[in-house]
């Protein structure tokens, strides 16, 4: 039987990489899975009765809890990862998993969220919002400089990229040198479905996002939209993250303003099917976000880079802004509403959820499958 290992950043979290890392471990329930660290309550509700082995930083202080604190050590903890048991190495990564090191002829694929942005794309905007003095950000920024040499490095060591957008793509092969395949990440389109709105009442009318609540999501230039718009416009955010106290203080208790916190999957889909667009702010390498909001037959409004702009089609599943600040937004928020109700533009829901279909997770699986196939000739 083919032995395989899955390599993780860490599981300390819950976002779209652990979900695209549950479903490829779905499809070799009998791997192992190394991963720097991991929280049990995380590993407990997606990866139970599964062999999962973390590194040393798992057992040093606040190892799990403040993670970060031992960046500068991730790649000697990854490098000491031993493989050379396995036929076929799988990482699904944004920074450090693939730097794993496999025996000559043992086959590493590499699924890769992005290359790692603190060190690349978004290297400036990370020290910028550091809460430390300018001489503490400086000896960061060495920290970052010696991890972006072993980061291209590390790259160099996998055999076969997937990339999961063509945003992503373009950023393996500008910051890697290396040539890569998109296949989208899955989404559970079918725990999502769409509501007829035409008798919902202008009071029950509202704009949805959410996500885990960082400083470069921007939820914050929606807020700033929401609390000039006043209170025809309301918003509610799901999601909770180191953002979330600041995001708080912006909002000044405003009355059209809601911060719903962590939501379960079905209050998720109910929030979706009844929202008047989804809102999405940030570049995503591919936001998952949006297909559930499309899967949902709900439009989506959202900044035009990254992933959306792969996966939201102008005035037929939604709406795009082209600045990141608030009067992008509000701007956007009245277009869509005037043309909305004006019937200028119409959301069919039915065609905006066809077009979140070719994201199941059946599509996904085969995808691997047979992009395995091709590259290492096993039969699986």
């Amino acid at each position: 039987m083919l032995k395989v290992a899955l390599i993780h950043d860490h599981l300390a979290q819950d976002g779209g990489a652990e979900k695209v890392l549950e479903v490829i471990s779905s499809m070799f329930p009998q791997a192992v899975i190394y991963t720097l660290l991991y929280d049990k309550e995380k590993v407990k509700k997606r990866f139970q009765g599964r062999q999962i082995e973390s590194s040393i930083i798992q057992k040093l202080p606040l190892g799990v809890k403040r993670y970060k604190w031992y960046l500068s050590l991730m790649p000697m903890a990854v490098e000491f990862f031993d493989l050379r048991e396995f036929d076929l190495v799988i990482s699904d990564t944004s920074s450090f998993a693939k730097g794993v090191i496999t025996l000559p002829d043992t086959p590493h694929i590499c699924y890769c969220h992005t290359p790692t942005r603190y060190l690349w794309s978004d290297t400036h905007q990370y020290i910028n919002e550091l809460k430390y003095n300018k001489y503490f950000k400086k000896i960061i920024s060495l920290v970052l400089n010696r991890l972006r040499v072993w980061d291209y490095v590390a790259a160099s060591r996998v055999d076969h990229f997937i990339s999961n957008s063509e945003t992503v793509k373009k950023r393996i092969e500008k910051y890697y040198r290396r040539s890569s395949e998109v296949i989208y990440p899955p989404v559970n389109v079918d725990k999502f479905y769409s509501s007829d709105l035409s008798h919902q009442k202008k009071e029950d009318q509202y704009f949805l996002a959410g996500c885990r609540l960082a400083p470069y999501k921007r939820i914050d230039i929606l807020i700033e939209a929401f609390l000039d718009l006043g209170e025809d416009y309301k918003l509610k955010v799901f999601g909770d993250g180191v953002d979330l106290k600041r995001l708080k203080k912006l909002a000044k208790n405003a009355k059209n303003i809601e911060f719903l916190g962590r939501v379960n999957s079905q209050q998720l889909a109910k929030l979706y099917s009844q929202t008047q667009a989804y809102l999405n702010p940030q570049e995503e390498d591919f936001g998952i976000t949006v297909i559930e909001s499309l899967a949902s037959g709900r439009p989506v409004i959202a900044y035009s880079k990254g992933g959306a702009l792969e996966t939201v089609k102008n005035k037929e599943s939604g709406l795009f802004f082209h600045q990141q600040n608030k009067e992008a937004v509000k701007e956007v928020l009245k277009e869509f509403k005037q043309k909305t109700e004006s019937g200028q533009l119409i959301w069919d829901s039915n065609n905006i959820r066809k077009e979140a279909l070719k994201f199941k997770t059946d599509n996904f699986k085969e995808a691997i499958r047979q992009f395995i196939i091709k590259k290492t000739n096993y039969n699986l």
